[in-house]
């Protein structure tokens, strides 16, 4: 009964696999252009004010995003105004009245919760504020401009095709670390990747098998992803990849597998390109990572936004996103800078 179940699974997987490049392909050719030439709109006369709105900085992937929209805002010539809302909802909410109040004209926002800031970003919209999402969802109930994302079904399919171009004709069993339980970018970035992997098999093989063993829950974060591992390693004695949704934890599960003194596990990233798992990467102790760079994401905001403010630009997509990329040691050079915040 359970190998049904996975043979139906592994059916299903690979239905979303077709679909999700459909889909990509289609957002390809609308999505907006991502970062433009700074001096052209340094060059604009009309400056205003920017306001960011993060959830928390306390992660350095958070951090680096809101630094990344002070500087491209403070290149350009524009007045960023940034809060942090340092995890709790009701401090972002009064974070936003207050940037909406000192006059911005254009609020980066990486919402604490996708319900919860509905009625504070409607709010701002009414009052003539044009409003990007970045990174965390919104619901479509808030009246916003467009979210600006990584694909995690682009960068999934670029990422489960690497891993098959490594593992070859061979069944895959996956150790599974996801972030926390009910979060949909979680959800996003496992399936992208394992549907990658099942599509990549299903072209190259006629066939897929694909196994996950067991899911671990690690909090985002690099203990939490030690202690999933942990647990994993107890409970699982053959598995041969380990999938985590980002690479935070996947660099804590690899010192538990270290540890346990486990060998022949490949370790696959679904996104961020942290520096840390870069640096393992480079020095080929890391397998894979996707591309979900916090610098690009933010810029990509900010200049789209000035365009929306300045009326350059009309019938934005809700979503924008970046482009794709699956990190590895071939091409790890052009991402990797130590020097990087995040």
């Amino acid at each position: 009964m359970n190998h049904q179940k996975r043979t139906l699974g592994r059916i299903a997987l690979t239905t979303v696999a077709a679909a999700g490049a459909r889909r990509w392909l289609g957002m390809a050719a609308t999505a907006v252009v991502l970062v433009t030439s700074g001096s052209a709109l340094a060059d604009a006369p009309a400056k205003f004010k920017i306001g960011v709105s993060m959830k928390t900085i306390s992660a350095p992937y958070f951090a680096a995003q809101m630094e990344a929209v002070k500087a491209r805002g403070k290149e350009l010539g524009y007045e960023v105004i940034s809060t942090d809302g340092q995890g709790k909802l009701q401090k972002q909410i009064s974070d936003v009245e207050d940037l909406v109040t000192r006059g911005v004209k254009l609020l980066i926002i990486n919402p604490a919760d996708p319900e919860g800031m509905v009625n504070a970003v409607n709010n701002a919209t009414a009052r003539g504020v044009k409003v990007i999402v970045i990174d965390s969802a919104l619901s479509p109930k808030a009246n916003y401009v467009t979210q600006v994302t990584s694909s995690n079904s682009a960068n999934g399919a670029l990422v489960g095709n690497w891993v098959i171009d490594q593992t070859g004709n061979k069944p895959l069993k996956i150790a599974l670390i996801s972030g926390e339980k009910g979060n949909p970018v979680g959800q996003d970035r496992r399936m992208g990747v394992m549907a990658g992997m099942l599509e990549a098999q299903l072209r190259k093989f006629g066939k897929a098998d694909v196994t996950v063993v067991g899911q671990g829950w690690g909090n985002w974060n690099d203990e939490g992803g030690l202690k999933a591992m942990e647990d994993l390693l107890v409970a699982n004695k053959d598995f041969n990849v380990v999938l985590s949704e980002n690479d935070s934890m996947l660099l804590g599960a690899r010192r538990a597998i270290e540890s346990a003194k486990r060998q022949g596990i490949l370790l696959v990233a679904a996104a961020d390109g942290q520096k840390e798992a870069l640096a393992l990467i480079k020095a080929g102790k890391y397998g894979v990572t996707g591309l979900n760079d916090p610098a690009l994401v933010a810029k990509t905001a900010v200049d789209l936004g000035i365009k929306v403010v300045r009326g350059e630009v009309k019938d934005v997509p809700k979503n924008t996103y970046t482009a794709p990329a699956a990190i590895t040691k071939e091409n790890v050079d052009k991402f990797y800078n130590p020097k990087s915040v995040f």
